[in-house]
């Protein structure tokens, strides 16, 4: 198979960059990761990473001359460039409109002008929530409902997707994932900020009770999914990514708990954030039948083991975020 090249934007961040390795490693393609580093975006996230095979481009996805000038000779672009953070998106919107919606527009136009093919990364959080004892799944049919700025700046990104593939023939694919885990992801999410709460001897929080549930899946194979989807997915088409990693936040908590030596009841609970969904799930089900994808990490409890064993070990990749993110907990008494 001929070597492509790719373009990744946000391919300095943890799913990017979860993606980035995963296309040096498994095919001969070459990589144009397009990143603002902004606090989510790492530079270290791409070390060790062949420099013939992979570019850094700091630049913002909504300068539409800058992205023309990168989008015009690829063969591809996998769009996971977003603002990710719920409770940054509560505290200011602005920035979720902008890079979500904004963009995901530049972009479209982008690759409408030159004809590239477009992959875009969503999250499952569009559909708003499940009841905690509701049998039903998230499916490709499930209506849209997002519940905050940053949900629904998502599904807005999504809906311009779709319009630009039959208004315009854009040729895109879609793809809807749950919740990411595992080495390299930002502080401010809820895996690593437990894990880094206990190594610096801080007792993890939970929101409220600790009852909402998060369908959780391995960055490497949320990054095997989506190349799979590039590769043979239907033009115009949305595919859901997950691998039936149902676990409550305390679940999850305790886990951590359990795997760093500590009483599995040694946590806090702190005031529940404002709309709150309640649970995430993820029917793959199409992903897995009709593309022949299947997730490599089944075992959560394996891969949150590695996740932490990573976190252990690279203190210089996290330690210069912890306090700024420990501040904005604080002062929203969390």
């Amino acid at each position: 198979m001929t070597s492509r090249h790719l373009v990744v934007t946000g391919g300095a961040g943890f799913i990017g960059s979860a993606l980035v390795h995963h296309i040096i490693e498994h095919t001969d393609d070459i990589v144009t990761v397009v990143d603002s580093l902004t606090y989510a975006g790492n530079r270290a996230s791409l070390e060790g990473l062949p420099r013939t095979r992979v570019r850094l481009e700091v630049q913002d996805i909504t300068d539409a001359l800058e992205m023309d000038d990168i989008i015009r000779d690829a063969d591809a672009v996998i769009h996971c460039a977003a603002e990710s953070h719920n409770d940054n998106s509560l505290a200011d919107p602005s920035p979720f409109v902008q890079t979500n919606l904004v963009g995901t527009y530049t972009l479209l136009e982008s690759v409408r002008r030159h004809g590239v093919r477009l992959h875009h990364v969503s999250t499952d959080e569009v559909f708003g929530d499940l009841a905690l004892d509701d049998p039903q799944r998230f499916t490709e049919t499930t209506p849209y409902h997002p519940s905050s700025p940053y949900s629904a700046t998502k599904a807005g990104s999504d809906l311009l997707v779709g319009a630009w593939v039959r208004s315009f023939g854009v040729r895109a694919t879609l793809s809807i994932c749950s919740n990411n885990y595992g080495p390299r992801q930002h502080v401010e999410k809820f895996i690593p900020r437990q894990i880094t709460n206990l190594l610096d001897g801080v007792r993890p929080r939970l929101y409220g009770t600790g009852a909402n549930v998060r369908d959780w899946i391995h960055a490497d194979d949320h990054a095997a999914a989506v190349l799979r989807i590039l590769d043979a997915g239907e033009i115009g088409e949305t595919y859901l990514v997950g691998a039936d990693g149902e676990r409550s936040n305390r679940e999850v908590v305790r886990a951590i708990l359990r795997h760093m030596g500590r009483a599995e009841d040694d946590y806090e609970l702190v005031a529940d954030r404002p709309g709150h969904d309640l649970r995430y799930a993820i029917d793959a089900s199409r992903l897995c039948d009709e593309l022949g994808w299947t997730p490599r990490y089944g075992d959560f409890e394996a891969g949150l083991e590695d996740t932490i064993r990573w976190y252990r070990e690279n203190e210089d990749r996290w330690r210069p975020q912890k306090a700024a993110t420990e501040a904005m907990y604080r002062a929203a008494g969390q």
